[in-house]
């Protein structure tokens, strides 16, 4: 009972734990910021931004996840292509770990910096401490934005509720052409970071395109549960909502990241559910291990949203070194994205799939 069907998306518009429904039933569209939204560039196009050689500070807020780690690697190759030096920085989460971060990069007297944020309210306090030294910022990932969700700093990123549509898409097709739709004893769950705004439009997407394309679905099957981006934290979620609702014996799940779903996928086989249960990752970079170590077969997770960690970090630093050099950029640049499975994620990913 799969489906592996490939979506291509073009970059357009970018965009507490609970086990019960509740997503509103009105669909979310998304704006574009500034000055435009662009494609990010691939790691090998280079870019000239002054003649002075210095450091690039990454400072990404959760630098041990297979993300960060492999957008960092990227953003290094891209640096060091300047002839720049890049540090890598892991604020672990931490507030406090991640301003002691920008203040070193600022002592140290950087040429740039790329960041994803901890949280993102503390967003104009880091663009005002970059502005005053003099120092530009790019974000990566998330967003650095006012309180009213106004992006204040260049960004780049993934087109969150297009790349949510399309993992709908996916399941809504798996329930229909598998009969589950109107079964009783079939769930749906998506994965939440209600705190995060580059998660909100993926979650939404997933919900709206979901019940549009399996309108028999009852809303009262669909459940929530928010996390904070960590497997063991989308682990202890995805737990509580299967706890809680033993009569469902059939899961649909997705979510706003790959962590989060792999959480989800290991609470499925703590519970004995996982035989049955069908997930949709976001990210392609832990389902493509799944695959790899335990086949096809061996995994509840069925597909995954691909996107390049790859251009999210050459792209946050060609964006950054066309600011040092003093050129115009879009607020926003958004990436692609492809729908990977067991069947096609080796075509697809290339060595990322290794």
């Amino acid at each position: 009972m799969k489906k592996a069907t490939v979506f291509m998306m073009a970059a357009a518009l970018a965009a507490g734990l609970t086990g019960c429904s509740g997503f509103s039933d009105e669909s979310t569209a998304t704006t574009t910021a500034g000055a435009g939204t662009t494609k990010a560039a691939e790691s090998g196009e280079s870019t000239t931004g002054g003649t002075e050689k210095g450091v690039i500070y990454g400072i990404y807020k959760a630098g041990d996840q297979t993300w960060f780690i492999d957008e960092g690697a990227a953003a290094q190759a891209a640096v060091e292509e300047q002839g720049d030096e890049f540090i890598y920085v892991d604020a672990k989460m931490n507030p406090e770990e991640y301003l002691k971060a920008i203040d070193n990069a600022i002592a140290n007297k950087a040429k740039g910096i790329v960041t994803c944020i901890p949280d993102q309210t503390m967003s104009q306090a880091v663009v005002d401490k970059c502005k005053e030294a003099g120092i530009p910022i790019v974000a990566a990932d998330d967003a650095l934005q006012t309180d009213a969700g106004d992006k204040i700093a260049p960004w780049v990123g993934i087109n969150a509720y297009v790349i949510g549509e399309a993992n709908g898409q996916w399941l809504a097709d798996y329930a229909n052409e598998n009969n589950l739709a109107e079964d009783p004893e079939c769930g749906l769950l998506i994965m939440t970071m209600d705190t995060v705004s580059s998660c909100v439009p993926r979650a939404e997407g997933e919900y709206d395109k979901f019940i549009e394309v399996s309108p028999n679905f009852a809303k009262e099957r669909i459940y929530k549960a928010d996390y904070d981006g960590t497997t063991e934290k989308g682990n202890v979620a995805a737990t509580s909502v299967i706890t809680a609702h033993p009569e469902i014996k059939r899961w649909l799940i997705t979510g706003a990241n790959e962590e989060g779903t792999i959480g989800a996928v290991r609470a499925l086989e703590s519970a004995g559910l996982d035989k049955d249960a069908c997930v949709v990752g976001l990210g392609g970079y832990l389902a493509k291990d799944e695959w790899n170590n335990k086949g096809a077969e061996g995994t509840s997770m069925k597909a995954a949203a691909y996107f390049s960690s790859d251009s999210v970090g050459a792209g946050s630093v060609k964006v950054l070194y066309d600011v040092i050099a003093g050129k115009e950029v879009p607020l926003e640049t958004a990436v692609d994205a492809v729908v990977v499975t067991p069947e096609n994620y080796k075509e697809v990913m290339g060595k990322a799939a290794e």
